[in-house]
């Protein structure tokens, strides 16, 4: 009986090891190859980056980007070249037609999955990322596109990137560092890199979102000190304001991005709409209570603690604590929302 027994447990054995797809050698093997396959197409990501920025890429670039040695990443763009992905031109990569196509198709896909977690999921917003970052490489060209529409073929990302529509080139990177402003310069927050992703944690504790508008009160060569619209002191040293990209306001202009929570009691505003950071669930809830552009709001009531405070929207009472009232954008005058 013993001898049987050995044989029925060899074969189980080896069916576990060999079974085609489903076994470990199988699967070892296909997680080999999307290994293999992601670094690829991050050199690709990374190279066609470069190049609409007016960069040019490098085998050091691409070592840094994707935290390799040299030696491994010249073997990687050595791998790319022989695939036809791209070329070597003056000793700097470039290109072909397929490896831009592929690139182009992974950045939309990274920007498209990052727009629909922060719209339509419970995901902590320092996750979009990470999360978006092993999504790029699983989604098909067809998949993508139907994830495009289902969102609304949406422009920008939440980072304030632009979102290619298919077959479309990829954007520059929008506005200039934080770190060519002097001081006194108001500016508006337009994009925010998301890597790395101990950084793009510290700008998102600091409270930075796109659209968000300040003024860099007073600079030293190792940090900015800066003011908010709601009132906020901030302080960033040079390395988290360079990942950092803003758009100058003019000198006469003042800052516009007023919050429903600095809304006196008794005084009525309009609501010019939600703030850039407002995303999902909690977007969708401030809008069906009624927070939509152009609708007249006044402070109602506020509670002996001072938060939350009732405010009056659409012939209705709602109750809203200082958090949520920080993402409703109003203006005072009636006609700032036509």
């Amino acid at each position: 009986m013993k001898d049987p027994l050995n044989l029925v447990l060899i074969v189980i054995v080896l069916l576990l090891v060999w079974w085609p797809r489903q076994g470990l050698v199988a699967r070892w093997r296909a997680a080999r190859r999307l290994v293999m396959r992601t670094r690829q197409e991050d050199a690709l990501k990374h190279i066609l980056k470069a190049e609409v920025n007016g960069r040019t890429a490098s085998v050091v670039s691409v070592a840094g980007a994707l935290r390799l040695g040299e030696n491994r990443a010249a073997a990687l763009l050595v791998e790319l070249e022989r695939g036809g992905l791209l070329a070597f031109e003056g000793g700097a990569p470039r290109l072909s037609p397929a490896g831009r196509e592929l690139a182009r198709h992974v950045i939309r896909a990274h920007r498209l999955w990052e727009s629909f977690l922060a719209d339509q999921t419970g995901v902590a917003e320092a996750d979009w990322h990470r999360q978006a970052e092993r999504k790029e490489h699983l989604l098909t060209p067809e998949e993508t596109n139907r994830l495009a529409a289902k969102l609304g073929h949406p422009l920008r990302d939440p980072h304030g990137d632009s979102i290619p529509a298919r077959g479309e080139e990829v954007a520059a990177d929008a506005g200039q560092p934080l770190t060519d402003l002097r001081s006194g310069q108001r500016f508006e927050v337009v994009h925010m890199e998301d890597e790395p992703d101990a950084l793009y944690r510290q700008l998102l504790a600091a409270g930075l979102r796109p659209g968000m508008q300040a003024r860099v009160t007073d600079r030293s060569p190792e940090h900015l000190n800066l003011q908010s619209t709601d009132g906020r002191s901030l302080r960033l040293n040079t390395i988290q304001a360079n990942n950092v990209a803003v758009s100058a306001l003019p000198e006469d202009e003042g800052l516009t991005d007023a919050a429903l929570c600095d809304l006196e009691t008794g005084a009525e505003a309009t609501v010019l709409g939600l703030a850039p950071a407002c995303r999902g669930a909690a977007r969708r809830r401030l809008l069906d209570l009624g927070f939509v552009p152009g609708t007249r709001v006044s402070v109602d009531l506020v509670s002996p603690t001072g938060d939350p405070t009732a405010y009056r929207v659409r012939g209705s009472v709602v109750a809203l604590r200082r958090n949520q009232a920080e993402l409703i954008r109003i203006s005072a005058s009636p006609e700032a929302a036509a």
